[in-house]
């Protein structure tokens, strides 16, 4: 369990069966008004209520009354003041003494795995229909909307880790996960700084696998208590737009909210741009939580100009980013190079010229953020700036292969028409010879990218090769066909469904001085496909073949 509590927890053994039907007895029934006298001495972890129940760990446990606040709960069926292990969503996830949120989904309902759910030991079901009939054991909560009513919840559980962690949420189409690398990178100067994004979960004593960008409401503050109580005093996390309108950070306090970019993706989803832009904008206008106090936005982009105006006036101090002379954070005087980039950095009380080791422009802009919010929220550039020169990348960021081979292969996430454009437009500027492309787009996601994909590799490689990315329940051939509505030069173009096939023939086009990009899946160890995922690390791979090409001579030399 990637939440708080492990399986083992001495709460959690204590709501095995004998536990539970002990708690049904008619003498371990608190009074009402004991439950909610219990409140707030539960959740803030101080003492001073006599016990609810003889067995010692039940003293660490809140009541379901403590998740919700008055006016929340439409209408309930069943004892409240019952003590709960925890909160969950997922009925597969569900230990015994938990309360099961019945969430109405996109692809499934809640609803439906309500017995589930009892049957793994849940003592309280919350969903936005009350039940015909339930059974006696077990208590129902009807609440307007299940899925606030989970943040709220989680956040309450775990005493609401965020008012004691400075919380940074980075949210844009490009760059989240540098600029959160980077933030972190600025900002451990002293005690751990927390991490939640799309490759790992840093939880200050432990570093676990990501499995989602923005992970669910219970996922979320209870490993934000986990970095409190490891010792973490600030934490960045990413935060998508699913995120940001399923809820997942409703209620949260975030010191400091950071805006990136707005190119189009997700419409799968969203639909249109102008509502792909809405929900990111709820972040800085209050929508989500209280407004953050300070906001971080690129001046260079127009949808951050826009942002910039609706930020309620005096609600937050916002610094802007860019390469543009009304920026308040800006860089001059860039140069871009094969290895670093140098440019002077001018802030409000000084200026410093700075060599980053990332490439590329768009990374000047995500320098730029980080520096934004680091200096937002306190911190001096010119003794955070040192750090910059020892940053050590992030895994599938344009992150280098090199094994001897006499041309450059870089392995990016790129999975956007903006992204791949800047990724190849920057290596065209910095390769004396040609640049190639192996790209895909993923299944089952937003179609409508698919074509914008293809042209801008048209427009900035020499050389493409198409091939599978994650096609999940789609075929390849399907998602050829969409893809090649883009494409108006086919010359360029070869299409290879097996992955490793086009990487072994993109490795033999190469020349001394090429480069090849890499692109879609970056970091990712692995290829989603209907019915299985099967292990695939285009860097692994990659690196393999450069070996085994060692053996005999390159044709295309």
């Amino acid at each position: 369990m990637i939440g708080y509590l492990v399986q083992d927890h001495s709460l959690i053994r204590a709501f095995a069966a004998s536990a539970l039907a002990d708690l049904d007895a008619p003498s371990a029934a608190p009074a009402p008004r004991e439950s909610r006298n219990l409140r707030s001495s539960r959740l803030s972890g101080s003492s001073g209520s006599s016990p609810r129940h003889s067995h010692s760990p039940f003293h660490m446990a809140p009541s379901l009354s403590d998740l919700f606040s008055d006016g929340e709960i439409v209408a309930s069926r069943g004892p409240l003041d019952r003590p709960v292990s925890g909160i969950v969503m997922d009925s597969r996830r569900v230990v015994p003494g938990n309360v099961f949120f019945a969430l109405p989904g996109l692809r499934t309902d809640g609803s439906i795995h309500v017995a589930e759910a009892l049957s793994r030991g849940a003592v309280a079901v919350v969903t936005n229909v009350a039940p015909a009939a339930a059974p006696a054991k077990v208590t129902f909560i009807q609440v307007e909307d299940p899925r606030a009513a989970l943040a709220r919840a989680a956040r309450r559980i775990h005493r609401s880790p965020d008012r004691e962690l400075k919380v940074v949420g980075v949210t844009g189409t490009n760059g989240k996960t540098t600029v959160t690398h980077l933030v972190k990178h600025f900002l451990e100067d002293g005690p751990r700084v927390g991490l939640l994004g799309t490759i790992n979960y840093d939880l200050g004593a432990r570093t676990v696998p990501s499995f989602k960008t923005t992970p669910e409401a219970p996922d979320i503050f209870g490993m934000l208590a986990q970095m409190r109580d490891a010792g973490c005093r600030e934490a960045v996390m990413e935060v998508s737009s699913h995120g940001i309108d399923q809820r997942r950070v409703l209620g949260m306090e975030f010191a400091a909210a950071v805006f990136t970019n707005l190119t189009q993706d997700h419409l799968d989803y969203h639909g249109t741009m102008e509502a792909y832009f809405q929900v990111k904008a709820r972040l800085f206008t209050g929508e989500v939580g209280r407004t953050p106090p300070v906001s971080v936005i690129n001046y260079d982009d127009a949808h951050g100009r826009r942002l910039l105006g609706m930020i309620p006036a005096g609600a937050a101090r916002v610094i802007s980013y860019g390469e543009s002379a009304g920026a308040q954070v800006r860089a001059e005087d860039v140069e871009l190079g094969f290895k670093e980039t140098t440019f002077t950095l001018v802030w409000p009380e000084g200026r410093a010229r700075v060599r980053s080791p990332l490439l590329g422009r768009y990374n000047v802009a995500n320098v730029l953020a980080a520096v934004a919010t680091a200096y937002g929220l306190g911190r001096n550039p010119h003794a955070f700036l040192a750090r910059l020169a020892v940053f050590g990348g992030v895994p599938g960021r344009m992150e280098r292969i090199e094994e001897g081979q006499p041309f450059n292969v870089l392995v990016d996430y790129a999975h956007t028409d903006d992204a791949l454009r800047n990724a190849l437009g920057m290596l065209r500027a910095i390769t004396p010879g040609r640049v190639i492309c192996v790209f895909g787009c993923g299944g089952n996601r937003d179609r409508a990218k698919r074509p914008l994909m293809t042209r801008a590799v048209e427009d900035c490689a020499d050389l493409a090769l198409a091939t599978a990315d994650n096609p999940r329940g789609e075929t390849v051939t399907a998602i050829f066909d969409d893809m090649r509505a883009g494409v108006t030069r086919p010359e360029k173009f070869t299409w290879i469904e097996d992955r490793r096939r086009a990487l072994s023939l993109a490795l033999d086009l190469c020349r001394p001085g090429d480069c090849l990009l890499v692109a879609g899946k970056g970091h990712e160890t692995y290829q989603e496909f209907a019915d299985t995922i099967t292990p695939f690390d285009d860097r692994q791979v990659v690196r393999e073949l450069i070996n085994l090409k060692r053996l005999r001579p390159n044709p295309a030399a």
